[in-house]
C-alpha cells in the first residue's frame, strides 16, 4: 500500500496521545484524505506537471464550500471544533464512508474520553467456551486479545501460549513473520489493525498504553507508519477471511464481529466468531482441528493429574513395618 501525502507534508505521522493532540489528529486525518482524492474523480484537471498529491487546500475548500482561510486553520490544528455543517460538507468532498465520518466526527468532538480499563466478563468467557467448534476470541480498543475458546487460540498460531505469539493483534501482525503465515492475505489485515487502532486513538486520545503501543509500531515497522499515513480508517465487520493452519491446511472463513457495550469507564469489546457452511472443505477441516484440540486438552489434563498424583505419593510420610 502507498504512502498518501500532500506535498506541504514530509514527515511520519507522530503516534497520537496526550494533552493537545486531539486537533493535530484531526488536522493530519485531513492532510492524508486530502492526499488520497484523485483531482479528476471531482472533476479537476490533475495535468502532467502537477506535484500535489490529491487535492490541494483551496481545491478541497471549494468543493467543500468553506473559505480557504478556515481550512488551512483547520489543517495547522488552529481550529479544532469545526460545526457538523462543516464536517459534513468536508465528508462529502473527500468522499468518506460511514466509518470515516464518523471518526472524523470523533476527532472533532470536544469532549475528550478517558483511557478505559478492560474487563472480561464471566459471562462472555462461559460464551465462547460453549461455542468449542467455531474460532472465537474477544479484543479490546488496543487490539490486545483479551479472551478465547481454545479452538481460537489454535487457529489464530497459538494465543494459549504467550511463548508462541504476542498477544496483541497489531503487534503481531507487524512484528512477528510468522503472522504472514497464518495470514495469507497479509496487507488486508495489516490495514484492518491499523484502520483500528486508528479510530481507538481518536476515540481516547489519552490512552497511554494506546499511545506506547503506536509509537512502538511506528518505530518498527516501516509498514506500520506507510499504512499510518495514508489515513486508513476500519471498523470491524463480518465477511470472509482466508488463514493457513500447519493441520487443518488453508481455509477460507466466514466471520461476524460482536459488538459487547461498554459500562461506565469501561472498554467495550469485539468478539471475533469464524465458522464454515455445512458440508464445505473447510467445515470438515474445522472440525477435524477442534476434535485434534479437545484430544490434546485431555491428554494435557490426564497428564497433569497423573503428575499431582505423583507428587502427592512421593511427598506422603513412609509407614514404618517394625512393630516394637
Amino acid at each position: 500500500m502507498t504512502t498518501a501525502r500532500s506535498a506541504d507534508r514530509d514527515e511520519h505521522t507522530r503516534p497520537v496521545g496526550g494533552p493537545g493532540d486531539q486537533g493535530r489528529a484531526l488536522a493530519e486525518f485531513l492532510r492524508a484524505r486530502r492526499g488520497r482524492v484523485a483531482p479528476e474523480s471531482v472533476g479537476i484537471n490533475g495535468g502532467p506537471r502537477r506535484r500535489v498529491r490529491g487535492l490541494r487546500r483551496e481545491e478541497l475548500a471549494q468543493l467543500a464550500g468553506i473559505s480557504v482561510d478556515y481550512y488551512v486553520r483547520l489543517e495547522q490544528g488552529r481550529a479544532t471544533q469545526p460545526s457538523p455543517d462543516v464536517l459534513g460538507a468536508l465528508a462529502d468532498a473527500l468522499g468518506l464512508d460511514t466509518a470515516e465520518r464518523t471518526h472524523l466526527a470523533t476527532l472533532a468532538a470536544a469532549d475528550r474520553t478517558p483511557a478505559p480499563t478492560v474487563r472480561v466478563s464471566p459471562l462472555l468467557r462461559q460464551l465462547l467456551d460453549a461455542v468449542p467448534g467455531f474460532p472465537a476470541f474477544a479484543t479490546d480498543h488496543r487490539l490486545d486479545v483479551v479472551a478465547w475458546n481454545p479452538l481460537g487460540a489454535e487457529l489464530l498460531g497459538g494465543l494459549a501460549d504467550p511463548d508462541r505469539r504476542d498477544r496483541n493483534n497489531a503487534r503481531y501482525v507487524f512484528l512477528d513473520p510468522a503472522s504472514r503465515d497464518v495470514h495469507p492475505e497479509w496487507a488486508a489485515r495489516a490495514a484492518e489493525a491499523v484502520g483500528q487502532l486508528r479510530v481507538a486513538a481518536g476515540r481516547y486520545p489519552d490512552d497511554a498504553e494506546l499511545a506506547a503501543l503506536i509509537a512502538e509500531l511506528t518505530e518498527h515497522s516501516a509498514e506500520f507508519r506507510t499504512i499510518w499515513d495514508s489515513g486508513e480508517v476500519v471498523m470491524c465487520a463480518a465477511g470472509h477471511k482466508r488463514l493457513r493452519h500447519p493441520e487443518a491446511g488453508l481455509l477460507t472463513l466466514d466471520y461476524e464481529t460482536l459488538h459487547v457495550p461498554a459500562a461506565p469507564g469501561e472498554a467495550g469489546l469485539v468478539v471475533h466468531v469464524f465458522g464454515a457452511g455445512e458440508g464445505t472443505e473447510e467445515a470438515a477441516a474445522l472440525a477435524r482441528l477442534a476434535e485434534s484440540v479437545r484430544s490434546a486438552r485431555l491428554d494435557r489434563t490426564a497428564r497433569s493429574a497423573q503428575a499431582d498424583r505423583t507428587a502427592q505419593n512421593s511427598s506422603a510420610p513412609l509407614r514404618s513395618s517394625y512393630v516394637q
